[in-house]
């Protein structure tokens, strides 16, 4: 008869359960170490190597810049109208008054021939009232020469008259009458007179201002006339018609732009800059550019402090002459320090991006094995970047790309 046999369970005890606890831990330890210290396997041939050195530098900064005129002029419509006739294109050379586009605006010819009418009227006015403070000062005149000839006639009448009423041949009345003439006339002469006065001062002052209001109503209407004349859009300078957004038969509002013309010859260039360099950049700071493979010494001649897209502009008079374009785009280096200093110094490179400047692999040229150090980096130039700490003179580093080391911590590399 089979015996049914019953499995025992079998307890760990307390030092055996320590024992493993502490194999377990061991482990996971060394598998959190293994994967922390990643290490990565490329060949040599991947790689571009440099020795950090102690070299002369002078920060500098790379730039694209464009060439622009120096100077450019801008048509502005001044009256508005409908485009008749365009008469150039664009992109010609154009003369100072040679005609551009011709327009139309009824509304301001109308308003030409109404004022027109309205100062032709008020001139005719005006001369109407001249003739008439004219007229009022000769009449004022006779009558002073009319009250001076009575007066004179009264004085010889009485001195006839006063030897007749001595010797009874006249009445007294007679003498009596013609002194009271010859007072009422001094009296009236005196009135005459000064009303001659006031009237010649008031006229002069009437004459300037009816003198200024012609020069006024001539100066509106030569102004109106000016406006129908700017219909004839002319080239104010002469140059290339860089721009000229012109079409027959559209609507042009005052103000609007309808082009450019650049002035031959003289010509800048402008960089876009980032706005971290917003606060070192001055005017008169050097720098060198390579126009048509030509090396030329270039000054900061304006900074437009005004940052859109996170960049500020800069402008460098071009001196000379030189074959350039409008759009033309040049390659220069702004010095940002005036002189040269000794630095610890590497090159620049891809790696530069890739680690955005906190760390390098260094190079054991004997193991082959690249081991990631942290560095501290200073000012740059074009081709150069300075070295605060981290590295030595002598250490080689990595300067290609570090887009495929994955941020490993040793890169071991093979033949």
């Amino acid at each position: 008869m089979d015996k049914k046999i019953t499995p025992t369970r079998r307890r760990l005890t307390a030092p055996a359960l320590v024992v493993s606890l502490l194999i377990g831990v061991a482990w996971f330890g060394s598998t959190w170490q293994a994967s922390a210290q990643m290490s990565l396997a490329l060949p040599l041939s991947s790689v571009s190597t440099a020795i950090v050195q102690q070299q002369s530098m002078q920060e500098s900064i790379a730039l694209r810049a464009n060439v622009m005129p120096q100077q450019t002029v801008f048509l502005d419509v001044i009256e508005g109208g409908r485009v008749e006739e365009k008469l150039v294109e664009q992109g010609q050379f154009v003369t100072q008054g040679q005609p551009l586009v011709r327009l139309s605006n009824t509304a301001l010819q109308l308003d030409l021939i109404s004022r027109e009418a309205q100062v032709t009227e008020q001139m005719n006015f005006l001369r109407n009232t001249q003739m008439t403070i004219e007229t009022n000062r000769l009449n004022l005149k006779r009558d002073v020469l009319d009250i001076e000839h009575q007066l004179v006639t009264l004085k010889r009448n009485l001195a006839q008259t006063e030897p007749l009423v001595k010797t009874g041949v006249l009445a007294k009345e007679t003498l009596l009458n013609l002194q009271q003439d010859l007072r009422y006339q001094q009296e009236r002469l005196k009135l005459t007179q000064q009303q001659q006065k006031q009237d010649e001062a008031i006229r002069k002052q009437q004459l300037s201002q009816l003198s200024e209001s012609v020069a006024m109503l001539t100066k509106n209407l030569e102004f109106a006339r000016q406006n129908v004349q700017n219909l004839l859009v002319r080239a104010p300078v002469s140059g290339y018609l860089s721009e000229f957004n012109v079409e027959a038969g559209e609507s042009r509002a005052p103000g609007s732009r309808m082009g450019q013309i650049d002035i031959p010859d003289k010509y800048k260039l402008v960089a876009s800059v980032d706005e971290f360099y917003l606060s070192r950049v001055t005017t008169g700071m050097q720098a060198n550019a390579s126009v048509n493979q030509e090396e030329v010494q270039l000054t900061v001649s304006r900074v437009d402090s005004r940052v859109v897209n996170n960049q500020f502009q800069l402008e460098f008079t071009l001196p000379g002459e030189h074959k350039v374009k409008r759009g033309q785009s040049v390659n220069l280096t702004l010095q940002l320090e005036a002189e040269q200093r000794a630095a610890l110094v590497l090159p620049r490179g891809a790696y530069l991006t890739d680690s955005a400047g906190q760390y390098v692999y260094v190079l054991d040229s004997q193991t082959a094995v690249a081991r990631k150090q942290a560095v501290t980096l200073g000012k740059q130039s074009a081709n150069q970047i300075e070295i605060v700490s981290g590295l030595e003179a002598g250490d080689q580093v990595i300067i290609s790309s570090y887009r495929d080391f994955a941020q490993a911590d040793t890169i071991q590399l093979e033949q």
